[in-house]
């Protein structure tokens, strides 16, 4: 497993952390204890939260994307 962490905007403190699996890559972003929800278009994540957007790319069309307890994951299958 190969982890890498960035942030996900400046304005934003929760990281951002892809995992590389030999059959999967999961993306997952922690915007803290929020709700909110995901969503997938063209190659981009849009994430609603507390009514801000944030867009990301997502290297893959994603196999699932989900936000639980202000968690998003994103799962894309190789």
């Amino acid at each position: 497993m190969r982890e890498k962490l960035r942030t996900l905007r400046n304005d934003l403190d929760g990281p951002v952390r892809q995992y590389d699996y030999e059959d999967a890559a999961v993306l997952a972003a922690d915007f803290g204890a929020v709700d909110g929800h995901v969503d997938v278009v063209d190659g981009t994540a849009i994430v609603v939260v507390d009514g801000e957007q944030y867009e990301f790319a997502v290297p893959a069309d994603p196999a699932r994307a989900v936000m639980n307890n202000g968690v998003v994951t994103i799962e894309m299958e190789r």
